[in-house]
């Protein structure tokens, strides 16, 4: 087994994972406690940082390119995310009494800025540095210690723990599934174009084009 950055004095890459994700961590909890008029700024500088880092350590990441088979698989993949989230829609809001107020919460975020803005912020921002720093250095990371599927499984926990600081049960939920779900196609082998493209046509769709049921204010 490769174990990345092992040596006499110890194993400099772990000690770089456990910052980075330390990192994650913080910056997640600033972003989601902070003041909620500066959110998105916060979210796309915590995007810059999380992935200016992966692409800094990770050489590979920055080769990732995107062609026409990444743009397909990508959007199917997206595709098969946003049904699951509408099953899940119904079943989150029947089970969790909390459950409507705290998905009304997350869709109020939309209030914040124009939504043009938001469309370039997530697809050309927030979801590429997601998938870079989480699947691209954590993940990798972890397989390279752990083998590619034990690595997925715990970088997908990590993913869905970083969200426990939003206080929202149900958002912590959401986030470990779609962890989950695109850990489980990088640890396939979908190549990071494609992932990138997932996420960020996931997160344009769900978020502003389709969410996967309207708030009650919408439906007077």
């Amino acid at each position: 087994m490769n174990r990345e950055g092992a040596g006499p004095g110890g194993r400099p890459g772990d000690a770089l994972l456990a910052a980075g994700l330390a990192a994650a961590y913080a910056a997640f909890a600033l972003t989601f406690r902070g003041p909620r008029r500066a959110f998105w700024d916060r979210m796309t500088a915590t995007g810059l940082a999380l992935g200016g880092l992966a692409l800094t350590t990770e050489p590979e990441l920055r080769r990732t390119s995107i062609r026409g088979r990444d743009v397909a698989a990508g959007l199917a993949s997206a595709a098969g995310l946003y049904a699951v989230f509408l099953a899940g829609d119904r079943v989150v809001r029947r089970v969790l009494p909390g459950g409507d107020r705290e998905i009304g919460d997350v869709y109020a975020l939309q209030e914040l800025r124009p939504r043009g803005e938001l469309a370039a912020r997530l697809a050309l921002v927030i979801g590429p540095a997601e998938e870079l720093f989480w699947r691209g250095f954590v993940n990798r990371r972890l397989g390279r210690r752990f083998g590619s599927w034990p690595g997925a499984a715990i970088g997908s926990a990590a993913y869905g723990g970083a969200h426990a600081a939003t206080g929202n049960f149900t958002l912590f939920g959401a986030a470990g599934v779609a962890g989950a779900y695109w850990s489980a196609l990088a640890a396939a082998g979908m190549p990071m174009g494609a992932l990138i493209v997932s996420h960020a046509a996931w997160d344009v769709w769900t978020f502003l084009v389709l969410p996967t049921s309207r708030r009650r204010s919408d439906r007077r």
